[in-house]
């Protein structure tokens, strides 16, 4: 009788009740098998040995080189994507950082991370790139994604355009107590200002329903809480989500996660991580755990793959005009109306006097942007207090700027001076008939005449221009200035609720116009028109860079971080010149002083802190979202009447906490905690391979089913293999058009590029992965190639990249490591290719192997640091055909 050999260490098993594990060390009758976490052993009869490299060598029998070539390149595309997320199919160019903060964020599940990158470096590919490989895994099924209400569009449509990602849009009228919205839905897209009332019940059943896989929440700093007011409800709303073990994993992205207050940073963390942060703890003590949680990369680092700065410092020029006689009085009696009116109101108390601030600082800004927005906003509160005088309220407000988008705000002041039946003064209605009879008088405004001035003297006849105002009164008043100059037909528009009175017509007339933002985006994107006039809706969630690099501030609002935003839509990867940024002034208005004052200080905040930083980084954006927008609101309608020296003195009072030593430390102990791209560091490691390199293993592939490719104009033809169809009715029976082109664009694009997560490479890799092929003898290999896998013998550390492959060779007798992405290059070399003469592989094969792994064990922990204890395993060999 035969003795059957004893199973070497490593080799891959399986037992029927403990599934598949490896052979720890053979005892005969006996075996003692790792599975998993645990080791167990076990009868030799109830394990049978699993296809490995020590099979397939023992056996001696011929092995299709072919096979072997693919199956290889099946091991290092997973291993590649896995990590990385390279290989998803987005139809965009992926970035370093983009690529980096895949890779960061999906080394553990479940994982949590806050991501805080800059305007403009692209967070929705880099939530895209984290989602693939975890959907084409099958470890994320189901996921829900909240944000702010006017972004929910935005998420749903840049998804499915770039990766193909399908959400399903949450709607109220869709979720009913008998719809079962969440019974169906499994990958979604919500705002959490709909979902944070319980009204409706909308609330309870998103929370009664199935747990989520992954929950990404974008505009993160609205799930605020603060020590006296406590939890917004959208703050409340993913924490009892947690609290009820609905969140498997989690990922918020802010540009702003720090509001000026720790209590509401560190309560924003408690979310992320609840074991490393507290809000009523020390916050000195727990900002050395936000490496492990927060990223943060800026515009000032990041680089292309080549490790050149992606962008240019934005170019800022002031355009000044001044006021004729007309605008000059109706000014002046505008601002004696306000100071008249704040002295009223001091004569109040409570809401009383609250409610006439509101409305006079409303009237302040209005007349900031335009003498058609304030002339607008005057009619209707004279036609107001004429009407309702004597059954007023004091009861007024805005919304909540934490909570609502910046259009929301504005279309919000554009409305209150005239919704409103408080009296400013005794005499207001009198007061306001001087007021309109001025403003009507003013027939065309300077601004309006400076900005088509400075349109036709400085740039070209065919200069793409981006123009932002905050209210829809100027918005209006620009475009029909534009098309009287330049065209008809010559400007459009964005701005919240898709929609502008007042413009004029070829005939004369004046109408309301609807159009959706995205097909105002794109008539502006692709030359239809030259301008787009737009309020900050366009200062969300839409790329104008492709076309346009010169952006003007019609007005300038009062919240600085508006600017930040308006730039952030040129100002951003794909911009193929330097952005220029125009702002028009009026030097004689306190709104102009006070943004001198304003960026005078932020520019002494911005030097302190680069004098204390490693990395130069513009921080103004963290500086104003921690300030907070009532600074600013109190430093613009404060400052009225106030001119010169008294200006200055109220200005430094008013903001001496604008950029004082806690601001500074702040953001300097912030900045240097978190993790952040650096390509000095790892840009050796970054994978140099994309899509095209897909395209030789899914040729091989279809081959071997007998399937032939055929290449057309429009991209490759094929008809899907017959067993293919039999494992996936998501299949079609021919595809066309299919390229390995991230560049890809026009209709049905996101389904022709072939990448992971295409039902057809994915099944195409799952079959490679089924090929028993482990050793085989190959032309244009220059020597052995040993494929290693390497896995953590530790589970439970929450690893989700827990398997790594590797190659090893030798070169002018040096032993080399390949990573995953060189070792793909490699298989897919010309000169690579299968033995024109099968045969089995050289006797020494056992000692090649064993004298490569030793040398690539020696410096494991180097190769694998993600892994805690790594472990390799031989899983493929090849030799070259000579050395057969």
């Amino acid at each position: 009788m035969t003795e059957t050999p004893a199973l070497a260490a490593g080799i891959p098993v399986h037992h029927p009740r403990h599934g598949n594990g490896r052979v720890v060390v053979d005892m005969g009758a006996t075996v003692v098998v790792r599975f998993g976490g645990a080791v167990e052993q076990v009868l030799a009869s109830e394990i049978s040995e699993i296809p490995s490299l020590y099979s397939a060598l023992r056996a001696g029998t011929d092995t299709d080189p072919i096979d072997a070539l693919i199956r290889a390149q099946a091991l290092s595309i997973r291993s590649v994507n896995d990590q990385w997320g390279v290989f998803s199919r987005s139809r965009v160019q992926l970035l370093p950082h983009q690529l980096w903060v895949c890779r960061k964020v999906i080394q553990e599940w479940p994982f949590r991370w806050l991501v805080a990158d800059d305007v403009g470096l692209g967070k929705t590919i880099e939530c895209g790139l984290v989602l693939m490989p975890l959907i084409a895994s099958g470890r994320v099924r189901r996921v829900l994604i909240l944000a702010p209400a006017k972004l929910v569009p935005q998420w749903q449509f840049r998804l499915k355009d770039m990766f193909d990602i399908r959400l399903q849009r949450y709607v109220t009228q869709a979720d009913t107590a008998r719809g079962d919205f969440w019974a169906t839905a499994s990958m979604v897209a919500a705002s959490f200002h709909t979902l944070r009332d319980d009204r409706r019940g909308a609330r309870q059943r998103l929370l009664d329903a199935d747990p989520w896989d992954l929950v990404i929440v974008d505009e993160a700093h609205h799930l605020s809480v603060d020590e006296r007011a406590g939890e917004t409800l959208a703050y409340s709303l993913v924490s009892e989500l947690q609290e009820r073990g609905k969140i498997n994993s989690l990922l918020f992205f802010t540009g702003t996660p720090h509001r000026g207050k720790d209590y509401g940073f560190f309560g924003l963390m408690h979310l992320v991580q609840p074991d490393l942060f507290d809000p009523e703890h020390d916050p000195l003590k727990q900002l050395s755990q936000l490496s492990k949680v927060m990223i943060r990369n800026n515009k000032a680092t990041v680089t292309d793959l080549q490790g050149q700065k992606l962008f240019k410092p934005v170019n800022v020029f002031s355009r000044e005009y001044q006021y004729n006689n007309n605008e000059t009085q109706f000014y002046r009696t505008l601002s004696e109306f306000v100071i008249d009116g704040r002295a009223y109101a001091a004569t109040l108390e409570g809401r009383a006097q609250t409610a006439r601030m509101l409305v006079l600082i409303t009237l302040q800004k209005l007349a900031a942007s335009s003498i058609a927005a304030i002339r607008n906003a005057l009619r209707k509160r004279r036609t107001t207090l004429a009407n309702l005088v004597g059954r007023s309220s004091e009861s007024v407000s805005l919304p909540d700027e934490e909570q609502a988008t910046f259009d929301d705000l504005a279309e919000a002041e554009e409305a209150l001076p005239g919704s409103v039946a408080v009296l400013l003064m005794e005499d207001e209605i009198q007061r306001l008939d001087e007021l309109i009879a001025l403003a009507d008088g003013i027939a065309r405004e300077t601004k309006i005449e400076r900005l088509l001035q400075m349109i036709g003297e400085e740039f070209g006849p065919d200069e793409p221009i981006l123009l932002f105002t905050e209210y829809k009164a100027t918005q209006a008043l620009i475009i029909n200035a534009l098309h009287r100059r330049f065209g008809f037909g010559s400007a459009t528009f964005i701005n919240g609720d898709e929609r502008l009175d007042g413009l004029d017509q070829p005939s004369g007339s004046a109408k309301i116009v609807s159009q959706p933002r995205e097909h105002a985006a794109d008539a502006f994107i692709t030359g239809r028109v030259r301008f787009l006039v737009s309020t900050e809706a366009g200062g969300e969630g839409i790329d104008l860079q492709e076309r346009c690099a010169v952006l003007v501030h019609a007005d300038m609002p009062w919240n600085p971080m508006r600017l930040h935003q308006r730039v952030g839509r040129l100002s951003r990867y794909g911009q193929t010149r330097p952005v220029s940024v125009y702002i028009l002034r009026n030097p004689q208005t306190v709104e102009a002083r006070i943004w001198d004052l304003l960026n005078a200080k932020l520019e002494r905040i911005q030097a302190a802190l680069s004098s204390v930083m490693e990395e130069q980084e513009d921080i103004s954006q963290l500086v104003i979202g921690m300030a907070g927008s009532s600074l600013f609101n109190e430093l613009f309608s404060g400052s009225e009447g106030l001119s010169g020296e008294r200006l200055g003195a109220w200005f430094d009072r008013t903001t001496s906490t604008l950029g004082g030593r806690d601001v500074v430390e702040t953001v300097r102990e912030l900045l240097g905690s978190v993790s952040r791209f650096d390509f000095q560091q790892i840009g050796k490691d970054l994978p140099k391979v994309d899509l095209p390199d897909l395209e030789r293993f899914f040729t091989q592939t279809v081959g071997r089913h007998g399937r032939r490719i055929f290449r057309r104009d429009d991209g490759l033809e094929i008809r899907t293999p017959d067993d293919w169809k039999a494992r996936s009715y998501t299949l079609r029976d021919k595809y066309e058009g299919l390229v390995f082109d991230r560049s890809l664009r026009g209709a049905n694009a996101a389904s022709r590029v072939l990448g992971i997560g295409h039902p057809l490479f994915d099944i195409a890799l799952d079959d490679a992965h089924g090929i028993s092929a482990r050793a085989a003898s190959v032309d244009g290999l220059g020597g052995p190639v040993l494929i290693l896998a390497v896995e953590d013998e530790v589970t439970g550390t929450g690893s989700l990249v827990h398997r790594l492959i590797f190659g090893v060779t030798e070169k002018d007798g040096k032993i080399e490591v390949l990573r995953d992405w060189e070792l793909l290059q490699l298989m897919n070399a010309p000169a690579v290719k299968g033995a024109l003469c099968a045969g089995p592989v050289t006797e020494d094969a056992e000692a090649v192997i064993e004298r490569f792994k030793e040398a690539f064990d020696a410096g494991l922990s180097f190769h694998v640091p993600m892994l805690r204890r790594p472990r390799s395993w031989p899983e493929m060999l090849f030799l070259p055909s000579e050395a057969r």
